[in-house]
């Protein structure tokens, strides 16, 4: 037999390079907070505050960037988003005080953040795929994990060898002159763009009947669901841990701590390496087995590995420990990558099951919203009790208990078939 080619995977792969690129800058934010401390005269308080607004514009960003989606499409969306965030990284370059990188990162760069972000390439997933879908979204966030695998590292490198002024400049060219491109001649916003039905063929008669009835949900009657809410909360508690924590504060953690920058090189390299392996392994288990469980278990694991972390710290002698067995660090950063993005994956596929199409690109607007808040508090709280206190131990104890929250309330969701029962 022939093997036919769906152009789908052209799709996912162009959305893979664009969410690789745009998302590998952003997660590269601690790569530069010890240089622009130095540069402007900044603490680490101030800094994180860039951080933190940045997620801010990004998570409010969300809900508009859905509905620009289902006016615009997502080939539009995804690739001047694109070319948005390039024109703001290059043009860092030239800031010679705070306001600018407030504005030019904390403002336009993160802005274009969010419209080359999970709900626009969400919405291209589900457009064209009705089958492997949670496989699709794993390959999809795992662009997310290849960035900060390939860029991060980038980043320190070039800043330790050159300075940051050359990297976010390199960055910049890269968005505007290769990706940037790249999507705006391959993206379609649909199969029918193509002339082609999406992968597993036009969904049954079934579906559309729930969509219809989806469709009817105001805004209030969803905000009563508790399975709104339940995917909304955990998923605010997992941007607080991942990209506002660990993500922004792991190499200044790491390097106040008093480990090597080849150290802290690997152990970021592995965070990011594992964490595509993460995303792919859940995209399939959220294809074959319960969402609710699945979620539940990644948020155990990931409040373990931060337990872990936390008993290094918590005095001088388990510190001084950890400092001269490095190997746990790659340890830590490796356990940490397994269920970093992963819980990605089947929280979209829960979002699909309970809102399915017709609500999609608002409750992902909302729902990556919460996340970006969560962002915003995980990357910049942890930098103020850093001023107050000189550690990161309060950061990571709130982490945990926030964790223990989210494992709980995603044990207490229904099951999708019930849901789906009920309408």
């Amino acid at each position: 037999m022939r093997f036919k080619f769906h152009y789908a995977w052209v799709i996912l792969l162009i959305i893979f390079l664009i969410l690789l690129a745009v998302q590998g800058i952003r997660l590269s934010f601690g790569a530069f907070i010890e240089p622009w401390e130095n540069e402007f005269n900044l603490d680490r308080g101030s800094i994180s505050l860039i951080s933190a607004l940045s997620f801010i514009v990004y998570g409010l960003s969300q809900p508009l960037v859905g509905k620009l989606v289902d006016r615009f499409g997502v080939r539009v969306i995804l690739s001047f988003s694109t070319l948005l965030v390039g024109i703001g990284i290059f043009l860092c370059n030239w800031a010679t005080s705070p306001w600018q990188l407030f504005i030019l990162y904390g403002i336009i760069v993160s802005f274009g953040v969010g419209g080359a972000s999970n709900v626009a390439a969400s919405v291209a997933v589900t457009n064209w795929f009705n089958k492997k879908r949670g496989l699709a979204f794993g390959i999809m966030e795992a662009g997310f994990g290849a960035g900060q695998l390939l860029l991060v590292p980038a980043s320190l490198f070039l800043i330790h060898l050159y300075n940051w002024q050359l990297t976010v400049t390199l960055l910049g060219l890269l968005l505007m002159l290769v990706v940037f491109p790249i999507g705006l001649v391959f993206l379609r916003n649909k199969p029918s763009d193509k002339k082609l039905k999406p992968i597993g063929g036009i969904a049954n008669k079934e579906d559309d009947d729930r969509n219809f009835q989806n469709k009817k949900l105001s805004f209030w009657q969803i905000l009563q669901k508790r399975h709104f809410w339940f995917l909304i909360l955990p998923f605010f508690i997992c941007g607080y841990t991942t990209t506002g924590l660990m993500d922004t504060h792991l190499i200044p953690f790491a390097q106040l701590c008093g480990f090597n920058t080849g150290v802290i090189s690997s152990a970021v390299s592995l965070l990011a390496a594992f964490n595509i392996v993460g995303t792919l392994v859940s995209g399939v288990i959220s294809d074959r087995w319960s969402n609710r469980k699945f979620l539940t278990y990644l948020y155990i694991g990931r409040t373990l590995t931060l337990i872990v972390l936390a008993i290094f710290i918590s005095n001088n002698e388990f510190l001084t420990f950890f400092v001269n067995n490095p190997s746990f660090l790659i340890i830590i950063a490796i356990s940490f990558g397994i269920v970093d993005f992963a819980t990605v994956a089947p929280t979209q596929m829960l979002a699909t099951y309970f809102f399915n199409r017709q609500l999609l690109g608002f409750i992902l607007g909302w729902l990556f919203f919460s996340h970006q808040i969560g962002s915003a508090l995980g990357a910049y709280l942890p930098g103020l009790l850093f001023n107050i206190s000189g550690n990161y131990n309060m950061a990571f104890y709130s982490a945990i208990i926030l964790l223990l929250g989210a494992a709980l309330m995603s044990f207490m969701l229904p099951e999708p078939e019930k849901i789906n029962n009920m309408q």
